[in-house]
């Protein structure tokens, strides 16, 4: 199963360089689906994408399914708006992605062998439902944060504004925590492991894999379609006065980084390309210049200006529009012509357009940064140049021009290599050997351990931990919560930090009902308690302890200042526990970085400030009860969970109702309000039967949907409260 969230993905016709979502990692995704499903040895592949229902864009987007052929399909999960929305904005609505993920699984009683995410809103998503599927997890960050940040603070961007416009924080740290859950990560090239994931904390060089993308190469085989071929002959000629000329070709959406205005330098400021060769710039669908998104509006005006003051009118070819099938006639319409292309960008984590000139017989010109580096070395067909020197970019393109039997042997040496290294079938057998690697000899069963008959037939579920305050509530208050559960529609769920036989001797102590299940140690154990008995989760157990060190955690975090270990029964196997000084004390991302940069993946968990608690990477609370609620076949919608310490708060992200009483930990007011989750006036029990009845809980109402409106185009998001 493969997660690819952000853009619009479809199996035909893909609307690449439509705006910066839909750039060249969806087609690499869509095209290793296919290819994986070709495959004798896999039986099925999914990929899931984000439903879209918007009268802006196609409504091939709106439909939840879509066959590919070969066992391949598109799943398209409901998550958040239904309105199409950059990628930047959706990160509070991924928790709805999961939920809605983990219940198309229910229904299918389908279970994947292997979850491989990309880029770090789909490592959010892709990473917990491995974690309650128990299944590996793949990462593959394609572009990241860190990197990107660098890049516009080099621009000269305000460091405020670059977060509030594209929420570099949270999806650095979600990077981070899909590298800490990772069984391997899939890269492009060497440089991008050592100049990019490098940069992260939880950087592991011996789970780097660099697997090359593929190109589907019968694209460029024979003459092409013959439509296809005078459509972009029309297109391109009525620019030229000599359409003839060798072209230079450029395809890349009309983005500053991609220095399309550098190649117009490059041409214009060059005399032997301007006498004997043509311009081709192929930068994205365009009508109105006016109606175009700041950004690319910003470079076709510098393009057309560059145009103008280099005199360059018939000699450059700037069509407004294209198809996706219209994207190979342009390579094929530039090979005959003898030409070159060129990927002048400042950054390049790949070139995927690089793989396909040269499939279609075309030399190439290329930034030495990122992935042509290692194209070149593989397929010696074209010349490495410093994207900031507009005139090595011209003696280079008049290079290979100029000696039109050097710019043949290249563009044959090319054709052939790239078939070579860079097919799908290639790429494809290397991704099946790290895979076999890392799959279990068999799935863990996700069964129940016991039999609950409450659990797999109750209509709701009321979770909540046991704060101290339960302690003081009246009788009266209590007996009004025991009522709650007297019928047996509704059952009580337990999710605390506190050892299993704390939980119950307090449970007793208050006289509250015997609950369903206990979620304890702050998910490092599941229980089903029943009278006189109690069974234990083994499968769970398990699940989570892969990969845990908990002796290192130990050694790494004795001795920091402002830590202090709790006394043993307070500690765990699956849980390090200690006191946190709340006035010297390590923050909690500090102690998550003091791990990564120690090789270890875990998840640190801090309540009301005084409490610092390390668990496995795979557990926690959130993810313990979404396993429960897919192995129990409960809807998220159909669990009302009652928030009042700070470990509460990953748990009420998702579709669940969430009520937080009055008197709650500070640290959860740092949750954006949304349609499910309430905030309440009342303190204790009373504060929890004030949600219960504003959601018309007992009465099984309805639970609200989702709020279009709740998702601006300027949606900054804190780490603390997507990742507390």
């Amino acid at each position: 199963m493969h997660f690819s969230l952000h853009g619009l993905i479809r199996g035909q016709e893909m609307e690449l360089g439509r705006d910066p979502d839909t750039g060249g990692q969806c087609l690499y995704v869509l095209e290793l689906v296919k290819a994986l499903s070709r495959h004798p040895d896999v039986r099925r592949v999914t990929l899931v994408t984000r439903r879209v229902s918007d009268p802006k864009v196609s409504t091939d987007y709106a439909k939840p399914h879509e066959d590919l052929g070969h066992g391949a399909e598109i799943r398209r999960i409901d998550g958040g708006p239904k309105l199409y929305r950059r990628k930047e904005v959706l990160w509070r609505h991924l928790d709805a992605m999961i939920d809605n993920t983990l219940a198309w699984l229910r229904r299918e009683r389908r279970m994947p062998d292997l979850i491989h995410a990309h880029y770090g809103d789909a490592g959010y998503v892709g990473r917990q439902v491995a974690a309650v599927l128990g299944c590996p997890f793949v990462f593959t960050g394609h572009s990241l944060g860190r990197v990107k940040r660098m890049k516009l603070m080099e621009s000269g961007m305000d460091g405020a504004e670059i977060e509030k416009r594209y929420n570099l924080n949270v999806r650095i740290e979600s990077e981070e925590m899909s590298l800490d859950a990772a069984s391997f990560v899939v890269t492009s090239t060497h440089q991008e492991i050592e100049e990019q994931y490098a940069m992260y904390d939880q950087y592991a060089a011996d789970r780097m894999r660099v697997i090359p993308p593929g190109v589907d190469l019968s694209r460029f085989d024979g003459e092409g379609d013959a439509e296809v071929v005078a459509s972009v002959a029309a297109k391109l000629e009525r620019f030229l006065l000599d359409p003839q000329k060798p072209a230079v070709l450029a395809i890349a959406r009309a983005d500053e980084r991609k220095n399309l205005a550098g190649l117009v330098r490059a041409f214009g400021g060059n005399e032997w390309l301007r006498e004997n060769a043509n311009l081709v710039i192929v930068g994205g669908n365009r009508k109105l210049i006016e109606d175009l998104a700041p950004g690319p509006r910003k470079v076709w005006m510098e393009l057309l200006r560059l145009i103008d003051d280099c005199d360059l009118r018939g000699n450059v070819a700037i069509p407004k529009t294209h198809g996706a099938a219209e994207v190979a006639g342009f390579f094929r319409w530039a090979a005959e012509r003898g030409g070159v292309f060129v990927n002048p960008a400042f950054t390049e984590p790949f070139g995927l357009t690089l793989l396909e000139a040269s499939a279609a017989g075309l030399p190439l010109v290329a930034t030495h940064d990122g992935g042509p580096r290692d194209i070149l070395a593989n397929c010696e067909n074209g010349v490495l140049v410093d994207p900031f020197d507009p005139v090595a970019i011209g003696k280079a393109i008049e290079g290979i021009l100029s000696e039109p039997t050097h710019q043949a042997a290249l563009a044959a040496q090319g054709a052939k290599a790239v078939r070579e290294f860079y097919g799908w079938s290639s790429h494809v057998n290397r991704y099946l050997r790290e895979m076999r690697k890392v799959l279990p000899m068999m799935n863990l069963p996700v069964v129940p351990v016991v039999e609950r008959v409450g659990l797999a037939e109750c209509e709701r579920w009321i979770v909540m931990d046991l704060p101290s305050a339960l302690e003081g509530e009246s009788e009266e208050m209590m007996g009004r919560l025991r009522g709650v559960f007297e019928d047996g529609t509704i059952e009580l769920g337990i999710a605390t930090g506190m050892s299993y036989e704390r939980a119950m001797g307090m449970i007793e102590r208050l006289g509250m009902p015997l609950p369903s299940f206990v979620v304890s140690r702050l998910g490092a154990r599941i229980d089903y308690p029943r009278p006189g008995a109690v069974a234990r989760d083994e499968v769970w157990q398990r699940q989570i302890s892969v990969n845990w060190r908990r002796e290192e955690v130990v050694k790494v975090l004795e001795g920091l200042h402002g830590l202090e270990l709790q006394p043993e029964a307070e500690q765990d196997a699956l849980k390090v526990s200690f006191y946190r000084d709340d006035r010297s004390g390590p923050r909690r991302l500090e102690v998550q970085r003091k791990l990564r940069e120690a090789g270890i993946a875990a998840k640190v968990l801090v309540t009301a400030g005084r409490y610092l608690d390390v668990v496995p990477v795979r557990s926690g609370k959130d993810v313990a009860l979404r396993y429960l609620m897919h192995k129990w076949g409960m809807d998220a919608s159909s669990i009302l969970y009652f928030a009042t310490l700070g470990s509460d708060a990953a748990v009420m992200r998702g579709r669940m109702l969430a009520v937080v009483a009055g008197n709650s930990d500070p640290q959860l007011e740092i949750l954006t309000e949304r349609v499910r989750l309430r905030y309440s006036e009342q303190t204790g029990l009373a504060g929890l039967f004030e949600g219960i009845e504003a959601y018309g809980f007992l009465e099984g109402k309805k639970p609200p949907g989702p709020d279009d409106t709740l998702s601006s185009d300027h949606e900054t998001v804190s780490v603390e409260e997507l990742l507390p």
